[in-house]
């Protein structure tokens, strides 16, 4: 399968997304569009606007104190949090700050927080901050390490989501599947492209990919 490589523009114009056309795997599906989130998630000036698009799904609504970043979304999650502080964020800590944490992960890819990380997370609204939402089972993780450690799960905020809710959680992002044309996800037993011997281009997760 040829390669197909394009850039397009959220719908402010603000924020761009690379695309990679393709057959790929995630931990959980095929895809048969990479969204390559480097620069957004690296340089500077876009990890700002895009915490900037984001949050906009929060103001005056919603209270956050901690911010959980996965999938490298840590200097997005800084500016998320600097742009939801301008904002007067309501935030029930007594530091009247927002946290901005990153779990670990066990030998089962289970999240966990040490002993120091914890208090960021109990009693705490947590906003849990993602690369992409696809099939929502990275962010049900998400959300179950949060109520293991007892806090709260304020919302989801994504750069991508293909879906809109999970557990009944709304997924706020600034891409959705009807802004990137043709984008399709499988389960590995259903894909077409298998089916039809179109060999893997790489193995690809919230980090980035590897080729095959």
């Amino acid at each position: 399968m040829e390669n197909r490589t394009m850039k397009i523009m959220s719908q402010s114009g603000s924020v761009p997304l690379k695309l990679i056309y393709g057959h790929f795997a995630t931990n959980h599906s095929h895809i048969n569009c990479y969204l390559d989130m480097t620069t957004l998630k690296t340089r500077q000036s876009e990890a700002q606007l895009a915490a900037q698009a984001l949050v906009q799904h929060y103001v005056a609504t919603t209270i956050v104190d901690t911010i959980l970043c996965l999938d490298g979304t840590q200097i997005i999650g800084a500016y998320l949090a600097q742009e939801l502080s301008r904002a007067g964020f309501v935030s029930i800590n007594a530091h009247q700050t927002i946290y901005v944490v990153t779990p670990e992960y066990d030998a089962t890819s289970q999240l966990l927080f040490r002993d120091n990380l914890q208090p960021m997370i109990r009693d705490k609204h947590v906003l849990i901050l993602t690369a992409s939402v696809t099939t929502g089972i990275s962010a049900r993780k998400a959300m179950e390490c949060v109520q293991y450690y007892g806090g709260s799960t304020a919302g989801i905020a994504t750069i991508f989501s293909d879906i809109t809710q999970v557990e009944g959680v709304p997924v706020q992002s600034i891409f959705t599947k009807e802004d990137v044309s043709g984008y399709a996800t499988y389960s590995t037993q259903e894909c077409p492209l298998c089916k039809h011997g179109a060999k893997l281009d790489a193995l690809v997760n919230g980090y980035g990919y590897s080729k095959l």
